[in-house]
């Protein structure tokens, strides 16, 4: 019996065990990790992270796509652990560990809302008929004036594995708006469907929201997605992107499933 605990950030959920003591889940297999992820014969989620110890940070955090596979970095998987290492006392305010990625910085501004450092940016590419850019995960863009007329899993699903992004593919990201807020669907690769809510792909939204405004210095944008509000900090130099991803990372149940 594996005890676990279940977090979501603005709805994107995540299967969490805690490994700090030692290595509970020892079959890290595909086949298994699907199972528990998924929403009728597992726990349900868009991805398992792992809480594992770090030789010189606060922790270490592993995460897999819902498809059972090794993934990039998942922002609000990161805050979501970040939120789990608090109320386990492991942290206190502020924390560094390590991802996929490298190191992140993390602040806990209350309990529920946490403050997540994401990797810099510095290389915007326009491809097709948007843009392309990776902030801890690749992330294709496409601004539209009417997100109610896209199919976001069959056309998201069609752009996630176009040739141009091959062999990884990407995720894909429709959006409205401008820094003054932000309204965003978008398919996970890893998931292979539309969810409430992606972090890298808040960020990418809010970096080239910031880029199309035009002009440098800090900019807080408002972005909604399907499951929620969150906000990116965006710091613009004239070349380098810099940004925390803010919102809520709620506990939503613990308990104990057969391996």
């Amino acid at each position: 019996m594996i005890p676990f605990v279940k977090y979501q950030g603005a709805g994107n959920d995540f299967v969490i065990v805690n490994h700090l003591e030692g290595a509970l889940l020892k079959d890290l297999s595909v086949a298994n990790i699907a199972r528990l992820c998924d929403r009728r014969f597992g726990i349900g989620g868009d991805g398992l992270m792992l809480l594992e110890p770090h030789p010189e940070l606060d922790f270490e955090m592993k995460y897999y796509n819902s498809d059972g596979r090794p993934s990039t970095m998942c922002g609000n998987g990161g805050r979501c652990l970040v939120a789990y290492a608090h109320r386990l006392g492991v942290i206190t305010k502020e924390t560094v560990f390590h991802a996929v990625d490298g190191i992140h910085r993390a602040i806990v501004e209350r309990p529920d809302w946490i403050e997540l450092e994401m990797g810099q940016v510095n290389k915007i590419e326009a491809v097709l008929d948007g843009c392309f850019l990776n902030t801890g995960s690749p992330h294709y863009l496409e601004w539209h004036d009417d997100l109610a007329t896209i199919d976001v899993n069959t056309q998201g699903r069609t752009l996630r594995n176009n040739e141009v992004f091959s062999p990884g593919g990407t995720n894909v990201n429709f959006i409205k708006g401008d820094i003054h807020g932000l309204t965003i669907a978008t398919y996970e690769r890893g998931v292979e469907a539309e969810t409430l809510a992606c972090g890298t792909g808040v960020t990418a939204a809010a970096i080239v929201a910031v880029q199309r405004n035009g002009q440098t210095g800090q900019f807080t944008v408002p972005v909604e997605a399907k499951g929620g509000q969150l906000e990116v900090k965006v710091n613009y130099d004239g070349q380098v992107f810099s940004s925390w991803l803010c919102g809520p990372s709620t506990f939503v149940f613990e308990g104990e499933i057969k391996v």
